[in-house]
């Protein structure tokens, strides 16, 4: 399978998985697809975010030589939705390393307090946040805080995606 031309040929479910089937859990398949979703066009990177958060919840291993360079587009303004929506879904099935937990759950407060960010965008960074503040009582107090003033006005996905915190 010729994965750039499987991108190209349209954005569905059907060709998500059909991408996904074929990387399976194999590393250099994986990063081909990587290296088509950060090789900058609009497009590809759009439809290649897809099929990443597929392989990542299926074979979280293969995400872990890119989680940096995942952490490092979050904060970015010129990201299409689908690519933050996608980057903040893979992180909420993998075990980011200590290392990474402070830069993750910066960034994931970034998003959750930004009037601006999507709601998709917003529910996957509270998973990730509540998955690392689960071990430390002075991060969950501080996702609380972050968390509550985006509920007024919330919509019921994000309500519930937050109703374990309060």
């Amino acid at each position: 399978m010729n994965i750039r031309e499987t991108l190209e040929s349209g954005h569905s479910r059907a060709n998500t998985q059909k991408i996904a089937d074929h990387i399976g859990g194999d590393a250099a398949r994986f990063k081909e697809l990587i290296a088509l979703f950060l090789e900058g066009d609009y497009r590809l990177t759009q439809r290649a975010a897809w099929p990443i958060s597929v392989c990542a919840e299926a074979h979280p291993e293969l995400i872990r030589p890119y989680l940096n360079t995942f952490l490092d587009l979050l904060p970015r303004n010129d990201l299409h939705n689908a690519v933050k929506r996608n980057v903040t879904r893979l992180l909420q099935f993998v075990e980011i390393p200590k290392k990474l937990q402070g830069k993750a759950y910066s960034h994931c407060l970034d998003l959750i307090a930004d009037p601006k960010e999507f709601v998709a965008v917003k529910a996957n960074a509270i998973t990730v946040a509540l998955n690392i503040a689960r071990s430390e009582p002075d991060l969950m107090d501080e996702l609380r805080m972050i968390i509550k003033p985006q509920l007024k006005g919330a919509t019921p996905a994000l309500k519930a995606r937050v109703k374990t915190l309060f």
